[in-house]
């Protein structure tokens, strides 16, 4: 199964984790020197992906302006010597043609977004890649999943997935266990999915994390969805229409997830990420042992 576009969808308001949102889109809230655009971006790079279709909303222009060339500051780097901030910003470059924006005008949920995308995506599989929810590894969340796609008949569709605490199962969308039985260690079939379950209902305690991979008839359940939890067009009940006629199964993926869409999530990736770089290490750790000292 190839895997040839991606679908990022980044007109949320980011309400989690105002002020800070109010004017700034979410998605171009940094960690340590990034953008969480930016790290997805990357992470679909890494796993193949040749197009990278955003759905955007109002005041969402600088998320297009971020992946386009800046000749003003490309000519000061160059007249001042900076050759090394000049490679940084070749290297996130997109290739011209590579990426593209549509609009969803009204935040009607995540369904409904990725149904936006319909006419870029067409008619073949691809991937659906959340911005809010970043996970350290290599390699990413997004190439183990398309790995283990690589051992499944075409027609199938993939979820990662993550063991959650029982109690917290009402939170999250929730899959049911399958067939375990498979080539691919850390992947099972889904026996069901249910969004945000009542307490002590859920089927199991793997959760539907920010990362699908989704055959084209998505698109068709997707159109006629009614509206589900909080009253949006839930990608998680569209899935389980299509789950009637092909078959889902769930990577359980490696690495560490943050949730950057909270508050709490967000202060602990960027501990996290600047932990993982050799460059920032020692210093950050010096600075939190101050802190903790206090």
């Amino acid at each position: 199964m190839k895997i040839r576009k991606a679908v990022f969808p980044v007109a949320g308001l980011g309400t989690r984790v105002l002020p800070a949102t109010k004017a700034m889109p979410k998605e171009m809230l940094t960690i340590v020197d990034k953008p969480l655009i930016q790290y997805v971006v990357d992470e679909a790079k890494e796993a193949g992906i040749e197009h990278f279709v955003f759905v955007t909303g109002r005041n969402k222009g600088v998320i297009e302006d971020h992946f386009d060339r800046m000749f003003e500051l490309d000519t000061t780097l160059a007249a001042r010597g900076k050759k090394a901030e000049q490679d940084i910003l070749a290297r996130d470059q997109p290739q011209a043609g590579a990426m593209s924006f549509t609009r969803q005008q009204a935040p009607l949920g995540l369904g409904h977004a990725v149904w936006c995308a319909r006419d870029i995506v067409g008619d073949e599989p691809f991937a659906v890649v959340l911005p809010d929810e970043l996970v350290l590894n290599t390699p990413g969340c997004l190439a183990q999943m398309i790995e283990a796609a690589g051992k499944l008949p075409e027609s199938s569709n993939l979820i990662a997935v993550e063991e959650v605490p029982e109690h917290l199962t009402h939170q999250y969308g929730i899959c049911g266990v399958g067939d375990r039985h498979h080539q691919h260690g850390r992947m099972f079939k889904v026996a069901g999915m249910v969004e945000k379950p009542p307490k002590g209902t859920a089927p199991s305690n793997f959760s539907i994390t920010g990362r699908y991979i989704l055959q084209p008839e998505i698109f068709k359940i997707l159109e006629k969805q009614e509206h589900g939890a909080g009253g949006e067009i839930q990608l998680t009940d569209a899935m389980i229409g299509l789950s009637k006629s092909q078959s889902f199964y769930a990577v359980e993926f490696e690495g560490e997830r943050h949730d950057c869409g909270s508050k709490a999530g967000f202060l602990r990736a960027n501990i996290a990420y600047a932990m993982a770089r050799a460059d920032l290490r020692d210093a950050l750790r010096a600075e939190l042992r101050k802190y903790l000292e206090e």
